[in-house]
């Protein structure tokens, strides 16, 4: 397939009227995923995106969505692991899609579902939902699917390791045999195989990096801790970084005490988890994104919803559950071409979890030795730490070889 001329969205079938709104609104070099996905998605052809997080997808499948549901009168449905990842898919289409007179319905938890009831009577184009709330809409009638024309699956891999393959195998039995589907992802585990197998009518594939593969701009960094000097390294390393930090923990139990310690640093926080409601998740996020909070604190549950450019650097305090949530988590930083920092916190006895994600990422991590840490006051707050002047991170610590 001839590609665009000029490295420019002109050339891969865009209609001259979305053109003009690609350009008013910046948009003028496709990313590599856009620029292989979207001639063959405008073709109405099944497709299946991979690429690292961070690299554009939205825009990959939203284009042609938008441009094919101006043409043809059908419903697009896109459905998504998270509620942040919704909110952030749903500004990326509306930004686009309203100047087309096109609307959007967002279907996700945390929100009185009589509000989103009210939007559906509108008769949106487009919905965008997480897969529980989509089941309770279908399950109260609330909406049908038997007119959706064009269907996505975002962050698939996601999905399945939340446990929702039960409720996305009875949403996609309710869509019409004849569809358009399209499924993006970072990763390629075996159970996306055997839906695309199942369900979509010779996907064509493409593969910008492979799969497991992390931004070529993102460094890595990583230190063998023990879980009692956790708290003092993520002091120090805050101490000596100015920018925005992005902090990941396993439980939401922990991003909650992780956070308040981070305040008694001095640096402010806040926290993203399951059981914050979804006002306070896209207040903290807001806060984040504008600078309010220097540090935001999440579990994986946000890992694919956190949209915000010029992250300095991303903790991994705990190390994830499984080795494909840390390309998700790295891909935090260091979006669209932007360079960024990824640092590690292993236990000794985790080599073999570390190994699992080289393996993945084909890299290994640098290895750096910990440093002298601050040390703990004895007082009625144990983990308060002493501060120690700020140094130039450039020289702060030595890497093993």
């Amino acid at each position: 397939m001839l590609q665009a001329p000029n490295n420019s969205f002109h050339g891969l079938g865009i209609a001259p009227k979305l053109l003009d709104i690609l350009t008013k609104n910046q948009y003028l070099i496709p990313t590599p995923i856009q620029q292989q996905s979207i001639p063959y998605a405008l073709e109405g052809k099944d497709l299946i995106g991979i690429a690292q997080t961070g690299t554009g997808k939205t825009l990959a499948f939203g284009i042609p969505m938008l441009q094919r549901l101006a043409q043809h009168k059908s419903l697009g449905l896109i459905i998504v692991p998270t509620r942040e990842l919704a909110l952030q898919v749903d500004e990326a289409i509306q930004k686009i899609g309203r100047q087309l007179g096109l609307k959007t319905a967002v279907l996700i938890g945390g929100e009185q579902i009589f509000h989103q009831i009210k939007r559906l009577r509108m008769n949106p184009h487009i919905l965008v939902a997480t897969p529980g709330r989509l089941i309770d809409h279908l399950e109260q009638r609330t909406v049908k699917l038997d007119s959706v024309g064009i269907l996505v699956l975002d962050e698939a891999d996601r999905m399945l390791d939340m446990g929702f393959a039960p409720q996305i195998n009875k949403i996609l039995a309710q869509v019409p045999h004849e569809k358009q589907t399209m499924l993006f992802s970072a990763t390629m585990p075996q159970a996306i195989v055997t839906i695309a197998a199942k369900h979509m009518k010779l996907p064509i594939r493409v593969e910008v990096a492979p799969s497991g593969t992390t931004a070529k701009d993102i460094t890595h960094e990583l230190f063998f801790v023990d879980k009692p000097n956790k708290i003092s390294l993520l002091s120090k390393i805050l101490s000596e970084y100015r920018g925005s930090v992005l902090v990941f923990t396993r439980t939401k139990y922990e991003a909650k005490k992780i956070a308040s310690k981070i305040r008694e640093m001095d640096h402010s926080a806040a926290e993203i988890h399951s059981n914050r409601s979804l006002f306070q998740r896209r207040e903290a996020l807001q806060g984040f994104r504008l600078g309010k909070y220097r540090v935001l604190v999440a579990t994986d549950i946000a890992a694919r919803g956190i949209d915000v450019s010029n992250i300095e650097l991303v903790i991994n305090y705990d190390l994830p559950s499984n080795p494909e949530d840390y390309v998700h988590r790295v891909g935090r930083t260091g979006r669209a071409g932007l360079v960024g920092h990824a640092i590690s916190f292993a236990a000794p006895h985790q080599r073999k979890d570390v190994q699992s994600i080289e393996r993945l990422i084909r890299k290994n991590l640098p290895i750096t030795k910990v440093p002298n840490l601050p040390i703990v006051r004895a007082t009625s707050k144990p983990e308060n730490f002493d501060r120690r002047p700020r140094q130039s991170y450039r020289s702060r610590f030595t890497t093993q070889k």
